[in-house]
């Protein structure tokens, strides 16, 4: 009985440390001329995404936007899509956001109006 409980055990701890699939380094879209690595990761129940390096025109920045999320608190949704907030360096305004994972390509959108009119961007897994 207690092998039973044993091997029922590792296996919740092994769903348990499982990474979700959006976890990783991210490269944004080029905006307004610059682009950047976010690293996702979870953020309590939730993932989040971290600005760890930039880049614009001339290679290798330190932008003052370096540590800072623009992905806040996704929640997974199932089948790849995910629901919370996005931070839009350029404009500094948070808006309701979307992800949708396909392979090595995420789909993000910032929306207003309940999700009626969203900007979209396409970011690759840098890994």
């Amino acid at each position: 009985m207690r092998l039973l409980a044993y091997v029922a055990a590792l296996g919740l701890f092994a769903a348990a440390a499982q990474a979700d699939p959006v976890e990783g380094v991210w490269q944004t879209q080029p905006d307004e001329g610059s682009f950047a690595h976010v690293t996702m990761a979870p953020c309590g129940a939730k993932l989040c995404g971290v600005i760890t390096r930039t880049f614009n025109a001339s290679g290798e920045y330190k932008s003052p936007n370096i540590g800072r999320k623009p992905v806040i608190d996704m929640a997974p949704q199932g089948g790849g899509k995910y629901q919370g907030q996005v931070w839009q360096p350029s404009k500094d305004r948070i808006f309701m956001g979307k992800m949708d994972l396909a392979g090595d390509r995420l789909q993000l959108a910032g929306c207003v109006a309940g999700g009626l009119i969203c900007k979209k961007q396409t970011w690759a897994r840098v890994k």
